[in-house]
């Protein structure tokens, strides 16, 4: 492991750990009781595979608090003015002294709190008093289980990213775009998260206030099962109604369309204009998908999504597709043509039902936004988006 020096003259060792994007947090990791290295708590461990981490031990071998100077030696060594600072369980109070030491060399403090017990060596209440005037932004989360935090600290460490409750379930979401302009909702694919929208999303904020959420159980929302292309349906126009996005324009992908496609029907006041890309035509799927086997290691999303929706894509409710016409907002279907795996007569079909529907082919295969992002905008702008 590397090592650094304090002003004492003590070397330290330390970890690096990931290769994501973005400044590598710095993580002050303790275990009740446990002296020296405590090791690799689990959340760190998921953390790991989104933002590069920078470990240290809270304690020395010998079991003793190391001081605020260390981290500040250790800041030093790493050449970062200011720092994403992490205190796990006991590290809190390490952390918290080195944030009311040096206030001005953190940008962000993250504190990982024991949960209820006997007086630990730290608490939120010892950390309120001892922060005072600390102005940074300061997230404050009892210990949970590693896929929820990490989550949850994700969203805190990245300015672009948002949350709001819907039905109690926390969705986050991206937005860009000056305010007052007019909204743009995109909605991603199964799989996908608001990251997908890339270049697009950037385009689109030029003249839109655009907003990109993560469906429950994909990127940074909370993943509380319960899925289906209805449950989507509800969670979008909760998330509509939330934000106050009444008849604004949707944008969706695949999944994220049949949601908005359903949402239309039962709704049509909450949509001004649909663009839906690659939608499922909600036919019987012939054959049928088998059941599909998880991938190995940890998929980016709740893989209970799968076999959730692929049943509803191998026997939809027979409602979706005769509710087609109850649709009132201008709809443009984007086909991706024979590369497709979605039969392009059963889009044209879909678009024939509903009444203001035009269909537009760009041949680009499922993803169309991704392999040919301008000839997607292009046919968005045709239509107009306003």
């Amino acid at each position: 492991m590397p090592t650094f020096t304090t002003r004492d003259g003590v070397a330290l060792a330390y970890r690096v750990r990931g290769e994501g994007p973005g400044r590598p947090l710095v993580c002050l990791t303790g275990e009740p009781g446990d002296p020296g290295d405590p090791g690799d708590p689990e959340e760190l461990t998921w953390l790991a595979g989104h933002r590069p981490l920078v470990t240290l031990p809270a304690r020395d071998a010998d079991g003793r608090p190391l001081p605020a100077g260390a981290v500040e030696a250790l800041r030093d060594h790493l050449g970062r003015e200011r720092i994403d600072l992490l205190g796990h369980l006991t590290g809190g109070d390490l952390a918290v002294r080195y944030a009311a030491a040096h206030p001005g060399r953190v940008r962000s403090l993250v504190l990982v709190t024991p949960g209820p017990g006997p007086d630990p060596l730290f608490s939120p209440e010892r950390a309120r008093r001892a922060l005072g005037a600390f102005t940074a932004p300061v997230l404050l989360v009892e210990r949970e289980p590693a896929h929820v935090l990490v989550r949850t600290v994700l969203a805190f460490l990245d300015p672009a990213v948002r949350t709001v409750a819907v039905d109690g379930v926390r969705l986050a979401y991206r937005v860009a775009g000056p305010e007052g302009r007019r909204p743009l909702v995109l909605v991603h694919g199964r799989g996908e998260s608001a990251t997908t929208w890339g270049p697009v999303m950037e385009d689109l904020a030029a003249d839109h206030r655009v907003y990109a959420v993560d469906l429950r159980g994909h990127g940074l929302s909370d993943r509380p099962g319960g899925y289906g292309f209805d449950v989507f349906r509800d969670e979008l126009g909760g998330f509509l109604r939330a934000l106050g996005l009444t008849g604004a324009t949707v944008v969706a992908h695949s999944m994220g369309a049949g949601a908005a496609c359903l949402l239309a029907q039962r709704e049509p006041a909450l949509v001004g204009r649909l663009v839906l890309e690659e939608p499922p035509a909600f036919v019987p799927l012939d054959p049928p998908r088998p059941v599909a086997a998880p991938p190995e290691g940890r998929p980016a999303f709740d893989w209970g999504i799968v076999p959730a929706t692929d049943a509803q894509l191998n026997a939809p409710d027979p409602a979706w597709r005769a509710g087609l016409p109850a649709i009132t907002a201008p709809t443009l279907v984007l086909a991706g043509g024979p590369a497709s795996h979605i039969p392009q007569e059963q889009l044209a079909g879909l678009a024939a039902a509903i009444p203001d529907a035009r269909l537009v082919t760009i041949e680009a295969g499922h993803l169309v936004h991704e392999a040919r992002p301008a000839a997607f905008l292009a046919a968005i702008r045709e239509f107009g988006t306003a």
